[in-house]
């Protein structure tokens, strides 16, 4: 594990799987998803939760995003052999060592392990539309 890792202090609902790599992090409770990565994390309640869509990348393995508050840019890597999704949710909370932030309107694209994925539609009540 990641000791650059921000403990998850308090955590709505009860623990239901929790999934950690050497660079990033996904926990799923009852009631919001963390996703942890170094020096930051991203609390999301279940309930904001807009939709979630396979994604693929364009040839490559890195997205780069513009981040609206600072200048610059962040790659990020994908994971190879896990499934990666586009997580969209009406708001989010940033937790990182200058404080807490609130974000509003968010996507996140993230490599979501199949039993994670499952808890995530059950505690949020999301179903599949095909």
């Amino acid at each position: 594990m990641n000791y650059q890792f921000i403990k998850i202090k308090s955590l709505e609902g009860e623990l239901k799987i929790s999934h950690k790599k050497s660079d990033f992090g996904i926990t799923v409770s009852t009631k919001e998803l963390v996703y942890q990565k170094p020096h930051a994390n991203y609390h999301i309640q279940l309930e904001h939760i807009i939709s979630i869509m396979p994604f693929e990348p364009l040839g490559g393995k890195g997205i780069t995003f513009q981040n609206k508050r600072a200048s610059g840019n962040e790659i990020i890597n994908m994971s190879s052999g896990m499934s990666h999704y586009r997580i969209h949710v009406q708001n989010a909370t940033l937790h990182n060592r200058s404080g807490i932030f609130t974000l509003g309107a968010a996507q996140f694209i993230l490599p979501v392990h199949d039993d994670l994925l499952l808890a995530i539609s059950k505690y949020g009540g999301l179903s599949a539309v095909i």
